[in-house]
């Protein structure tokens, strides 16, 4: 039986540690039968042999750039079947400048309020809020979540900006603050899968430093997420 061929991509902002965080995962990926590739820029996405080989893509790059050739490729190879997955900003918040890019993840990072605004709690303001990561009733059936409760987390909270298109599996709620502008909760996708094509996306926001990936449910879900998204299991 051939090996199934992981492709892991990262960079971007140095912040969400990029190396140590994709470091996590690979001793899961070799030990689950992959062989795994690592490239450290997005221009292999570009190559057409390389993608079409591939049957999960791993991507941490946070913010950075994409040529419009090289998100055609990624775009292309999910809807042939690659599965394409990441967590927090290394898939969340990729991309600022590529609307083609949104369009294949189906939500974006827009903001990650704290609890206190001031800047004395630093730059963008706001300390890591104690929040809950909500499974909903889909999430609860689905192989990626199934049998994971509800858990709570103080670290980024991520507001996201989405479509309809995506299979939400949990979600975090934006409490309304008086020192904050908006005036009800906001509850925002944490977890999601979409289809694209022949593909699976599956997005994971909880994941801004390596505690948060070492939390036994956050680990949990991006390892399933990998598993349900590979090529074979489409294929299923």
């Amino acid at each position: 039986m051939a090996l199934q061929r992981a492709l892991v991509v990262r960079g971007g902002w140095e912040g969400h540690q990029p190396v140590q965080a994709t470091e996590l995962f690979i001793p899961f990926l070799e030990h689950g039968g992959y062989d795994v590739r690592v490239e450290e820029t997005t221009e292999v996405y570009a190559d057409t042999a390389v993608m079409s080989a591939t049957d999960l893509v791993v991507q941490c790059i946070t913010m950075s750039e994409i040529s419009p050739e090289q998100v055609t490729g990624l775009s292309r190879a999910v809807a042939s079947g690659t599965g394409f997955t990441g967590w927090h900003g290394g898939i969340a918040d990729s991309f600022r400048g590529s609307s083609d890019y949104l369009h294949l993840v189906g939500g974006q990072f827009a903001a990650h309020p704290g609890e206190d605004p001031s800047p004395s709690r630093g730059e963008g303001g706001g300390g890591h809020p104690f929040h809950t990561i909500d499974i909903t009733d889909l999430g609860r059936t689905h192989p990626v979540t199934r049998g994971i409760d509800d858990f709570a987390l103080r670290t980024e909270q991520y507001w996201v900006l989405h479509d309809d298109l995506i299979d939400v599996l949990a979600t975090t709620t934006h409490p309304q603050r008086l020192s904050q502008p908006w005036h009800r909760p906001v509850t925002s996708p944490a977890i999601w899968t979409r289809s694209w094509g022949e593909g699976r996306i599956v997005v994971t926001t909880p994941g801004h430093s390596l505690d948060v990936l070492e939390h036994p449910s956050v680990r949990t879900v991006i390892e399933r997420g990998m598993s349900w998204a590979t090529r074979t299991a489409s294929a299923s």
